[in-house]
């Protein structure tokens, strides 16, 4: 076996085995599924290009989510991620089970930064420097960002909702 079958190998069984997980990340950085699938192929992507180098170091998972937070960021900044009002609702299946966590509405209500502090640290159980390098920030921004994507949580998970809440 070649060096490129022995890499497309070694690519393709970490996919099968962590494309879940980074689809995970990439919804709630998001809280788009459509969103988070082309979020996941541009990590994917851009992983691949960079297999061999990031595979010798042994970084493959930070690499990853570094990828992931990145595009999920420059993804957000783009003008023409502004929603179109339709006067059709999204197809039912826009809303798959495998994202479906109850947090989704109240992570998306969240400011970009918070919302990534808080994935970053409290979903992926990264530490504080580890989810600032992610970001490009310092660890105190970090600190600051999750705990007022947290407390902001907190206040939505509280509110009565219209569909029986307290």
């Amino acid at each position: 076996m070649g060096a490129r079958e022995r890499r497309d190998r070694e690519f393709t069984a970490y996919v099968a085995e962590r494309s879940v997980d980074l689809k995970r990340t990439a919804y709630l950085l998001c809280a788009d599924p459509h969103r988070a699938e082309d979020l996941v192929q541009t990590a994917l992507t851009k992983l691949y290009v960079a297999w061999d180098r990031i595979e010798r170091r042994g970084a493959v998972d930070a690499y990853a989510r570094q990828i992931l937070v990145r595009a999920a960021i420059d993804e957000s900044r783009r003008p023409w991620r502004r929603e179109v009002v339709t006067d059709r609702p999204p197809e039912a299946s826009a809303t798959s089970p495998e994202y479906d966590d109850g947090l989704a509405a109240e992570l998306a209500a969240l400011p970009p930064r918070q919302r990534t502090a808080v994935v970053l640290r409290y979903w992926n159980d990264l530490s504080v420097e580890e989810t600032a390098r992610l970001m490009g920030c310092t660890p105190s921004t970090v600190k600051t960002q999750a705990a007022r994507g947290l407390d902001r949580l907190r206040s939505l998970l509280a509110t009565p909702t219209a569909e029986g809440g307290s």
